[in-house]
């Protein structure tokens, strides 16, 4: 289905839009929505006429839903003015219904009708999806059959889709979903979100690459030994047992999150930075991406499972779910001939940080006691504390020419006139607002990082998952 005017970026404020939220009783809608929603209203950056229909099954009345949206909003205190919060609240209304009922999408159709009728026009209709995976397909099977989807004039009033992670649970879900989505939306108006790209410092990567000429000659495999990407977090489930155990640390991160840092690192610089070009350039390095056979498993990739897991809240109690994962990655083309990318992963490290390692040649073949190996080292701090650091080498003063490692380093926090960086939903929404799908998956990067990944969940039944003690760096 296609609606005029998709291939423009407008102001947001000439367009009246309603943003409609399935599941906004859940976790996502109070933690990250509707505070990145508030934000944006709070700096102007919403339509002057705007709405957000909240749709679930719990029963409110007006007062207590108004009531449950301030309780529950996930803000800090004095980050907003009151009369800000108050005014946002007021555009605030809710749909009871229930996901696999087609009655309730017809009320929910009936309050869309509504309110477009009391602003005197059509309006813009922003559908996200802030449910468990396994409500996808029913939810958009229903959006579909009563018609929601389709916009209300032929002249004005688009529509489009924002779907979380993770698009799928293997290659095949994925097409599965894919499919029932272009029924519904043609791609210009499908937004998957993976809220990495929208990071300040992820996307620096880019800046930094491309507009320093002195790093970019040196981007491929005769200066770069081998690239580590890590994402830990020191916190267990945090009563996400249930939803996380039915997709582990592979589904949860390393398909989404992680291969598109691995894709930011290692594409080509895009024709033009149009969302197009930059999109294909990402896809083209993942669709690169060598797969792993059955017999090079043990060798490439280790899982583990933390003690105590079994034991949080949800979790099965034979669960084999992996919540640590190193995989060492390798891309089919020549630029990146004989560069392993490790990519790893876990719960109740050591510590919560993401960052990316790129590790230079040495500078000597060998090294000794007196001149050891030189190794410089590129850090992209992705969280927190983001900035970037280089490990170079300078003479140790004194006789002789002996070397020792120093860091220069850049903090964002260490420039006043960045201000706060935008949140990374502030930004996504913001976008989806525009129609800017810069910072959203593609289909083909989807599809790509699912045919890496979806063999190594086929073929690595038999790989000992590793015990490890919470708190720990990483595993052997």
């Amino acid at each position: 289905m296609s609606t005029k005017g998709e291939n423009s970026v407008e102001q947001p404020a000439l367009y009246p839009t309603i943003f409609v939220i399935f599941g906004i009783t859940g976790d996502l809608a109070n933690r990250k929505l509707l505070p990145a929603l508030l934000s944006l209203y709070s700096k102007k950056l919403l339509p002057k006429r705007f709405s957000v229909v909240g749709f679930s099954r719990r029963s409110f009345s007006r007062e207590e839903f108004r009531d449950f949206i301030r309780s529950k909003i996930n803000i800090r205190q004095g980050q907003f003015r009151e009369e800000d919060v108050k005014h946002f609240i007021d555009h605030v209304t809710y749909v009871q219904g229930f996901f696999d009922q087609q009655e309730s999408y017809k009320t929910l159709a009936t309050k869309l009708l509504e309110i477009d009728k009391s602003w005197g026009q059509c309006s813009n209709k922003l559908f996200h999806l802030s449910v468990p995976p396994e409500l996808y397909e029913g939810i958009l099977h229903q959006v579909h059959d009563t018609k929601l989807a389709l916009p209300c004039s032929d002249e004005t009033g688009w529509t489009r889709i924002l779907i979380e992670k993770p698009f799928g649970n293997d290659t095949k879900t994925a097409q599965s979903l894919d499919a029932l989505l272009g029924k519904l939306f043609n791609e210009k108006q499908i937004f998957r979100i993976d809220h990495y790209l929208a990071k300040e410092a992820l996307q620096n990567i880019l800046a930094f690459r491309f507009a320093n000429s002195m790093f970019e000659p040196l981007w491929s495999s005769k200066h770069i030994d081998r690239v580590h990407i890590k994402l830990f977090e020191s916190i267990g489930m945090h009563g996400r047992g249930k939803f996380y155990d039915s997709l582990g640390a592979i589904r949860d991160v390393a398909q989404n999150h992680m291969l598109m840092m691995l894709a930011l690192i290692a594409m080509d610089k895009p024709e033009t930075f149009s969302a197009s070009d930059v999109r294909t350039a990402r896809g083209n390095i993942l669709k690169r991406l060598v797969s792993i056979s059955k017999r090079e498993i043990s060798q490439k990739i280790v899982k583990g499972q933390y003690h105590g897991y079994i034991a949080e809240e949800g979790v099965a109690a034979n669960s084999k779910t992996e919540t640590y994962v190193r995989i060492e990655a390798n891309l089919g083309i020549s630029r990146w001939k004989g560069v392993p990318f490790y990519i790893e992963t876990g719960k109740a490290m050591a510590e919560t940080k993401t960052e990316i390692d790129i590790y230079f040649k040495n500078t000597s073949d060998k090294g000794s006691e007196h001149d050891p190996i030189k190794q410089n080292i590129l850090t992209f701090r992705i969280q927190p504390d983001e900035g970037i650091k280089v490990r170079f080498f300078v003479k140790t003063p004194g006789h002789g020419l002996l070397t020792e490692p120093k860091i220069l380093k850049f903090r964002y926090s260490d420039v006043p006139s960045f201000g706060v960086m935008p949140d990374d939903y502030e930004r996504l929404i913001n976008d989806v607002f525009i129609g800017d799908q810069t910072l959203f998956a593609s289909t083909d990067e989807i599809m790509a990082s699912w045919k890496f990944i979806t063999p190594i969940l086929d073929n690595w039944k038999d790989l000992p998952l590793k015990k490890y003690n919470r708190g720990v760096n990483g595993l052997d």
